[in-house]
């Protein structure tokens, strides 16, 4: 196991003296709009910057496969700035969690920030840190733990109700995904115990535009002259409103989640689509929490032309995109630790009427254009919504 070079000892959370709130036991109901603009401390210049500089230290040419020279330093790398970032170690004094599977060494990474409560259970973000191939890999997935990081710096300014951890997760790429030995899987089984988690936030491929893809003009021969005017990034277009997309899953995995998400402002120029998890099935990080019936929301720009290649490398990504994903992530994981989910069985929700306002309102004034495009008579029903998104899914977004 590899660590920082004469590390400061930190604070165990798990000794620290705080007392719980004179409110700990008081239902904490949403009341309020929660804001992304409360983190304005943090101009979204500044985070951008902060976040591009974290991805040029994760991203390293050589990459972080699992085992390689090139994951040890990225993992090294992110010791020193939670370090920086004042969090408390999750468990024990250190934020590495090593676990050993089939003969193998690995190291989940997981720092907590304080809230009134201790003994409530914690809001989760997460993002895993290894790469599929020797290669940077800069949108899969050094994006997602930068923006978490970037989360955490904001996160430990608030008061918070209750404790919010950030878990950078190993091993989620071929050969480990859905594997036993998969770090999500681990932490979730082994390493998060006996406190278990109020919601998961899980994120993975969001630090790029929504494209267009060229081929797509063979379909829409209407679009060629249009699509002139549009700016291109590589072989694909950048579309105005659609490069500012993210989408969303899992809302369906508790009654109380659309609210929640409902409750926070969204930034400019960032347009959240809500969907199910099973039109895109457990991809990431997100399925141990789902399958093990934790409120779960899953965050993707979703696959790309660059997706488990060599080309994914830093200058492809939006900072600018990825500064605003962090505030509004650290938005609705405060809005979640201020909100109490009533016990839930696990049972799907019916999100339908959720989704289709969530779509409305990305659209905008573009909806009925956009339906036309897309060749869609109404969105009004959950039939109405699959055949929205086999569209999407089709043209590749």
């Amino acid at each position: 196991m590899l660590a920082l070079e004469n590390p400061p000892t930190p604070k165990p959370l798990a000794v620290r003296e705080r007392r719980e709130s004179a409110n700990s036991g008081r239902s904490l109901k949403l009341g309020k709009q929660f804001d992304q603009r409360t983190f304005s401390v943090f101009p979204m210049p500044k985070l951008a910057r902060k976040l591009k500089d974290d991805v040029a230290a994760i991203a390293i040419r050589e990459g972080r496969v699992v085992g390689s020279p090139g994951h040890a330093k990225a993992r090294r790398y992110l010791l020193g700035r939670m370090q920086e970032l004042g969090v408390e170690p999750f468990r024990g004094n250190s934020f590495e969690l090593p676990y050993t599977w089939g003969g193998d060494e690995f190291v989940n990474l997981a720092g907590a920030i304080p809230g009134a409560s201790p003994s409530a259970k914690p809001v989760l973000i997460g993002a895993h840190y290894d790469s599929v191939i020797p290669a940077p890999c800069a949108d899969d997935n050094a994006a997602a733990v930068a923006i978490a990081l970037a989360a955490a710096e904001m996160l430990a300014k608030q008061k918070l109700p209750r404790d919010v951890v950030i878990a950078i997760f190993d091993a989620e790429e071929p050969w480990h995904f859905q594997e036993p030995s998969m770090g999500s899987i681990r932490f979730y089984h082994d390493q998060l115990r006996e406190r278990g988690a109020h919601a998961a936030l899980i994120m993975d491929l969001v630090g790029h535009d929504v494209l267009v893809p060229a081929e797509m003009l063979r379909s829409f021969p209407w679009l060629r002259w249009p699509a002139k005017l549009l700016p291109r990034i590589g072989d694909d277009l950048a579309v105005p409103g659609v490069r500012d997309l993210l989408f969303m899953t899992g809302a369906e995995s508790h009654p109380g989640l659309a609210d929640v998400v409902d409750s926070v402002r969204v930034p400019r120029r960032l347009r959240p689509i809500a969907t199910l998890n099973r039109y895109v099935g457990d991809m990431s990080d997100h399925g141990v929490f789902r399958t093990n019936g934790v409120p779960c929301l899953f965050f993707s720009c979703g696959r790309w032309r660059h997706y488990h290649a060599e080309s994914d490398t830093p200058d492809k990504l939006n900072y600018a995109k990825m500064a605003r994903i962090a505030r509004y992530l650290a938005a609705v994981a405060k809005a979640l630790a201020a909100t109490d989910l009533e016990p839930h069985d696990g049972a799907s929700v019916d999100t339908a009427e959720f989704e289709i306002r969530r779509i409305r309102k990305a659209c905008g004034p573009a909806f009925g254009l956009v339906m036309k495009w897309l060749r869609i008579e109404k969105l009004e029903t959950r039939a109405d919504i699959s055949a929205l998104a086999g569209k999407l899914l089709g043209m590749g977004l």
